[in-house]
């Protein structure tokens, strides 16, 4: 067996307190060491048994720790990740894994030379209608796919005040914090896309932000075309469908999102993996539907099923982390994957501007 892994989460907001240190406290060969936090003692108050540091710089140094989990505001991922990347730590960076696609590279070269690994926090890739979704493509359950649709819609039709989320730069806004997920998924399910359309936008009537994305990716899929739209909106009142399904054979549709996210901000604990309890099933009240013809020849003639949803689980992503590390398992998401969404990010943008596709080119 290996030795515990030593592990400091960088920031105590949101990230850090729901989405970060809940799971590497519950994954097994991962030792919560130290949470950076500047002021205030919530992260003490959480776990007692991990030191609070008010430094970056204190974790550094620290040579219990060999994994830097960098939660803090967007436009200070990349600088802290290289930070720690020189010293010969491993990297978890919460999203976006940079803010440019030149500094994602420079992540992925630096990680290389330094022979440690850094990931990109695509977490979604654990949520349970993701999961679901994935094997229904894979059973071909609607037949040959033609269009994929993945909504993450909120409504805050007014600026929150007094949060850096709300500020102009070009790593905050939606297009660079959903933005990531909802590639990524596609990334995951269909790979590299051959082109991008796209319209990012400030829709509220105040805002510094980009608030409003439509992203296009074209895929050419054993000759065929599919079409997988990305889309988010703060002026969504009566939320889209997570997710929706059309093929040869008939529809998939989904509404919701992942309940780990809400139950954690409510206060649930996640149990230690491989503890024999349960983390969140999802309440049969939100399954997804699927509507299919069984005779194509005959499309009036409809079935209609409950698709359970499946147990989504993020200490998925940290165990893959841990496993990765030790070298007995492959990264799942790499930091290649990492480079790859933040430049169709920048490809989104640029597709906007122009008001035109545009050819992907890694």
């Amino acid at each position: 067996m290996s030795a515990d892994i030593g592990v400091a989460v960088v920031g105590f907001g949101l990230g850090g307190r729901v989405f970060h240190a809940p799971f590497v406290n519950a994954v097994p060969g991962l030792k919560l060491e130290a949470i950076v936090q500047r002021k205030g003692d919530e992260a003490g108050k959480a776990y007692p048994e991990a030191r609070v540091l008010r430094s970056m710089e204190d974790a550094l140094s620290d040579l219990a720790i060999s994994l830097v989990v960098v939660s803090t505001p967007n436009e200070t991922h990349f600088g802290m990740a290289m930070a720690a990347l020189e010293m010969g730590k491993h990297v978890v960076i919460d999203k976006p894994f940079a803010a440019t696609s030149v500094q994602a590279k420079e992540l992925v070269e630096l990680a290389l030379r330094k022979g440690v690994k850094v990931f990109p926090f695509h977490n979604r890739r654990w949520d349970g209608d993701f999961m679901t979704v994935r094997g229904l493509i894979q059973d071909q359950a609607v037949g040959r796919l033609v269009t994929f649709e993945s909504h993450f819609d909120r409504f805050r039709p007014t600026p929150r005040e007094n949060t850096w989320k709300e500020t102009s730069d070009d790593a905050n806004g939606m297009l660079f914090d959903l933005g990531p997920h909802l590639v990524d998924q596609c990334l995951a399910l269909f790979g590299a896309p051959q082109a991008i359309t796209a319209s990012v936008r400030k829709d509220r009537d105040e805002t510094a932000i980009e608030d409003a994305f439509d992203i296009t990716l074209h895929y050419a899929i054993q000759g065929r075309g599919l079409l997988a739209h990305c889309r988010t909106s703060y002026l969504a009142c009566d939320a889209a469908p997570r997710f929706l399904l059309h093929g040869t054979h008939g529809s998939f549709k989904k509404y919701g999102l992942d309940p780990q996210e809400p139950a954690l901000v409510a206060g649930a604990k996640v149990p230690g993996m491989g503890s024999g309890d349960d983390w969140l099933q999802e309440e049969e009240a939100a399954w997804g539907k699927l509507t299919v013809a069984p005779e194509p020849s005959e499309p009036g003639k409809l079935v209609y099923r409950d698709v359970k949803t499946e147990r989504g689980d993020y200490r998925g992503f940290y165990a893959n982390v841990r496993d990765a590390i030790n070298g007995v398992a492959e990264q799942a998401v790499t930091a290649e994957d990492g480079y790859r969404v933040v430049r169709l990010l920048e490809m989104a943008r640029e597709s906007s501007a122009a008001g035109k596709t545009l050819t992907v080119n890694f």
